[in-house]
């Protein structure tokens, strides 16, 4: 698997049991093993919903992912899963775009529609970045989340920015080029619909 090899992650807080209280770089398997079961506990077991954003092609990314769980991938048995694109609302991007400012809109979207013990899954091919500005939105949307009481799963590239430190899980992509990166994280989410969710 080309693209897994160079994913290691960064795993934190109380949400994730580690071998140490700050971080660990496991192997991408380690890494698959551990945001998949967080992922299943949460969203099958608890019966919870997911929240997913990204800019740009990560926006794309974002959709595919929750029409993947809202929908069936390869198998027609299984439960739907509750997800949202919070990209995908042209009328709202732009109104509160227009009125306000880009920078918010996210987190709008997660005072909406986001509950205690919900997901917030970003993905970033930069992790947040406040000289450029870049992904900051979405740093927003993951203060705003924890505020809540939800958990923040971030896809993060380059150095992982401030998501690889908000995060309750980050998998950071070490590599500077944003296409490698964008491949890597598709793989992560699609994997994931694939292997895993149950059928009845």
């Amino acid at each position: 698997d080309l693209w897994m090899r160079i994913i290691s992650g960064k795993f934190r807080t109380r949400l994730i049991k580690t071998p140490c209280n700050n971080s660990i770089r496991p192997t991408s398997d380690r890494a698959r093993e551990m945001i998949f079961n967080t992922l299943n506990s949460l969203l099958i077991k608890d019966k919870k919903k997911i929240l997913v954003a990204g800019n740009g092609g990560s926006c794309a990314d974002a959709e595919h992912f929750v029409g993947e769980l809202q929908c069936t991938f390869k198998d027609m048995s299984r439960k739907p899963i509750s997800a949202f694109a919070l990209g995908n609302l042209a009328p709202a991007l732009t109104a509160w775009s227009n009125d306000f400012e880009f920078l918010t809109f996210y987190k709008r979207q997660v005072q909406a529609h986001g509950v205690d013990g919900d997901i917030l899954f970003l993905i970033t091919s930069g992790g947040g970045e406040k000289k450029s500005g870049a992904s900051m939105s979405l740093v927003e949307a993951a203060k705003e989340a924890k505020k809540k009481g939800m958990k923040v799963i971030s896809l993060v590239g380059k150095t992982g920015g401030i998501l690889n430190d908000i995060s309750d899980i980050s998998i950071l992509v070490e590599s500077n080029v944003t296409s490698l990166i964008q491949e890597a994280h598709m793989s992560i989410p699609v994997s994931y619909t694939h292997l895993t969710l149950p059928t009845n």
